[in-house]
């Protein structure tokens, strides 16, 4: 199997994407305002909701083990992807971004990511295919080993363990000197200044980036980041099914938007969730690789997944600060 061989559920989901694209942009939001946490709230369950009713799609058309797949996919991307909302939190801070503009800097750092996930996804699902090592035998036993997931196996299970150390969150970095921003720089002019919300503004015979473009290249180059992290988890889940890996991933990550203005409020309440996405990075990089000699469904990783992303959940707003 090479992805999905029913070209409906395909185009159901480019419909559905393009669609909701174009209402929240160019209808909800077509002037820039703050998000109020109702509105936000709205709109996580709106994308939550749109995320199950396609997985449901996708049991109809498919059956359990796609379904099964897509979850998994979905829920490890949506609990790696909260760590990436609070630099974003960090980030705003640093540029004193007002709240009526986040929504635009978000949603176009989200239409970059459809991009560059499908080019992580697909070239990822074909770089798994081409690196197989030869069959050997061990105890009688046939194994088959990938060389590729088992190394960003090994680089999952280090990523786990060092997520749940203590760290520096940021709060000091200059984030106007990050990777994004410094390429932003090579190509345009920028200002220091915010011109409502615009990225780009002309003055005389001359274009110059605005202080909002330079936000934008720090969202989107942090985002890139953060997906090696979850880019390689997913492929533990479906290595020989592009598809289903970027129809997941795209559905978290649209949600994972309006999600960030419900964190944004409530930061101090989710200190213990760190140490479960930790829990969940060690256990999908063990599943990479022992891959060859032990075998978790789909079913089991969702279970995990879940189990661990709900606890740790339930256990930080039960241990968080009263005021």
């Amino acid at each position: 199997m090479s992805g999905f061989d029913h070209p409906l559920l395909i185009t159901v989901f480019v419909v559905v994407i393009f669609l909701m694209l174009f209402l929240d942009l160019g209808v909800f939001n077509k002037k820039s305002h703050a998000i109020s946490n109702k509105e936000a709230l709205s709109w996580t369950i709106v994308w939550i909701s749109l995320a199950m009713s396609f997985s449901g799609f996708i049991y109809v058309q498919e059956g359990f083990e796609k379904f099964a797949q897509f979850q998994s996919a979905y829920w490890i991307e949506e609990a790696l992807s909260i760590d990436n909302l609070f630099v974003f939190i960090l980030v705003f801070n640093y540029f004193k971004l007002k709240d009526e503009l986040q929504h635009k800097v978000l949603f176009w750092g989200i239409i970059g990511a459809i991009v560059f996930r499908a080019l992580f996804i697909f070239s990822g699902v074909e770089l798994i295919r081409m690196t197989y090592l030869p069959e050997f035998i061990i105890w009688g036993k046939s194994l088959e080993v990938n060389l590729v997931l088992t190394v960003f196996g090994f680089f999952l299970i280090w990523a786990g363990i060092k997520s749940a150390l203590p760290k520096d969150e940021h709060s000091d970095k200059d984030f106007g000197k990050s990777f994004g921003a410094r390429l932003v720089r090579k190509f345009i002019p920028v200002s220091n200044q915010y011109y409502g919300d615009k990225f780009i503004v002309k003055y005389k015979k001359y274009r110059f980036g605005t202080r909002l473009l330079l936000v934008l290249a720090v969202v989107e180059s942090t985002d890139l980041i953060f997906a090696i992290d979850s880019i390689p988890a997913i492929f533990a889940i479906a290595p020989d099914d592009p598809f289903i890996l970027y129809m997941s991933n795209i559905f978290a990550i649209l949600g994972l938007r309006s999600m960030y203005f419900l964190l944004s409020n409530s930061i101090d309440k989710f200190s213990k969730l760190k140490y479960g996405l930790a829990v969940i990075l060690t256990f999908i990089g063990c599943k990479m690789v022992f891959a060859p000699v032990l075998h978790i469904n789909s079913t089991i990783s969702l279970l995990i997944v879940v189990g661990v992303l709900l606890l740790s959940v339930v256990v930080s707003l039960l241990t968080a600060p009263k005021k």
